[in-house]
């Protein structure tokens, strides 16, 4: 399974976004859940963000992850457009991820 996903933060939570963000991929360095390829990239706006993702068993992967549960659990209050997922279908890929 590969998805996109986008969102857009309040412009005054940016900072904590991005700590919360080091925060879980400090956790997945440690905990290295097996099946999962995940990246995060932020825009050139400065508040939009977008997590491209291959979870080889489905987003349960993510369970392992605490740090992660504990971002997700406070990310609407920071968030001006909610998050969208989109599955991603591949084409073709050349040296990716």
């Amino acid at each position: 399974m590969h998805v996109m996903i986008r969102w857009k933060i309040k412009p005054d939570q940016v900072e904590r976004e991005l700590e919360l963000l080091r925060a879980v991929y400090e956790d997945m360095h440690a905990v290295r859940p097996e099946g999962l390829r995940y990246a995060t990239f932020r825009l050139d706006d400065g508040v939009t963000f977008v997590d491209v993702a291959e979870m080889a068993d489905g987003p349960g992967v993510l369970q392992q992850v605490e740090a992660f549960q504990r971002y997700r659990a406070t990310l609407d209050e920071r968030c001006d457009e909610s998050p969208v997922v989109t599955v991603l279908q591949e084409v073709g890929a050349y040296r990716f991820p």
